[in-house]
């Protein structure tokens, strides 16, 4: 089995991290990666203690499930309640980020944006992404065994 690239590590985690979304309409997972390191990960579900999409159903406005927090936002939560400055960081996600997501990622710094699906890129949202200078790739997932390294 060849090593995997850094991309490929961080993009393979972000959708092993997605297998935890508790929203079925889309599996989302999200690391955030400073030099190299993840220093935070999140997954699409409801707020904390409260109703998840798979428990409870969605609960649609607009087309749009508003239950969940997406996993973006969760990473970047989880840096906010740690002091972990997001300043500077790359952030490796399974889908484009929505608008909003978008905002709040350049709000907090990020300067890179790998991505795996397409899903439905608000144009506003490129538009913000090159105003900026935040780079922004697609790259897709390996095939990945996680049998021995001698397979």
């Amino acid at each position: 089995m060849k090593r995997l690239s850094w991309q490929d590590y961080f993009m393979a985690n972000a959708e092993l991290i997605s297998k935890r979304s508790t929203c079925d309409r889309a599996f989302v997972g999200a690391v955030l990666v400073k030099n190299n390191r993840i220093i935070a990960t999140g997954y699409n579900g409801g707020v904390s203690d409260t109703d998840n999409c798979d428990e409870a159903g969605h609960y649609m406005e607009d087309g749009h499930c508003i239950r969940t927090v997406h996993a973006e936002m969760n990473a970047l939560i989880q840096c906010a309640k740690e002091g972990i400055s997001t300043d500077g960081t790359e952030i490796y996600v399974t889908h484009f980020p929505c608008l909003n997501c978008t905002k709040a990622l350049l709000q907090a710094g990020i300067k890179k944006i790998t991505y795996k699906a397409n899903y439905r890129p608000h144009p506003f949202a490129i538009e913000l992404l090159e105003k900026k200078g935040v780079a922004y790739i697609q790259h897709d997932v390996p095939e990945l065994s996680l049998g021995t390294k001698d397979e």
